[in-house]
Order: structure tokens, then C-alpha cells, then sequence
């Protein structure tokens, strides 16, 4: 979003985007589709909100913005699946490895759906 749009629209450069509904019922929708999801918070920045990384059992991977580290703890909760603090326990292994997987078969670099 270029500075003109943004102004036109009332949000400033460098504004935060926080949780929505839509990114909510994304992760459940997500979540439920896959198997062995756990999910991974991640910590605001000075660029985002904080955020919530599910990886599903074969390293499968997505990322939304919630409104802090209890509503990812409490989607996790409701999902019935672990979460866990990304800054102290890192992210698995099984995500790099289809990170990896996904460049080798020239899908180009992951990006969160």
C-alpha cells in the first residue's frame, strides 16, 4: 500500500494491523483441516502485532496476527492443540525441513497462506 493510498484511506506509514475475525476463523479453518498442529507465538515488534504460527505434523505452516499472547493461548485452548512461546522453545524442525522441501521442488520460498 503506497503512502497516497494510505492517506487517502486515514492510516498512517508504519501503522499496526491487529487481530481480526477474519484471521480467527482462518486459523480455526486451518487448524481443522490438518493434523498434529501446535502453535507457535510470536512476540510483537515495532513492525507487527503479535502473531501466532500453526505447524501442522508434516511442517505445513501458516501465521496471523492476534491481539496478544492470550488469544493465541485461548484459540489454542479452544482448538485443543499446544502452544507454545516461539522465542524460548524455537520453531520444529519438521518447518525448516518443508521449508526446505518446498524450495527444492522450485515452489520458491515459503509464504504463509
Amino acid at each position: 500500500m503506497g503512502i497516497r493510498t494510505r492517506l487517502r484511506h486515514g492510516k498512517r506509514a508504519g501503522s499496526k494491523r491487529g487481530e481480526t475475525r477474519e484471521n480467527t476463523a482462518y486459523l480455526r479453518e486451518w487448524a481443522g483441516a490438518r493434523r498434529g498442529v501446535e502453535g507457535y507465538v510470536e512476540p510483537r515488534t515495532t513492525v507487527t502485532e503479535t502473531t501466532v504460527m500453526l505447524v501442522a505434523h508434516d511442517g505445513e505452516w501458516t501465521r496471523r496476527r492476534v491481539s496478544g499472547p492470550r488469544a493465541a493461548h485461548s484459540l489454542g485452548d479452544s482448538l485443543g492443540i499446544p502452544v507454545y512461546d516461539a522465542g524460548v522453545v524455537g520453531y520444529p524442525q519438521r518447518m525448516r525441513a518443508y521449508n526446505r522441501r518446498r524450495k527444492e521442488d522450485g515452489q520458491g520460498s515459503p509464504r504463509p497462506r
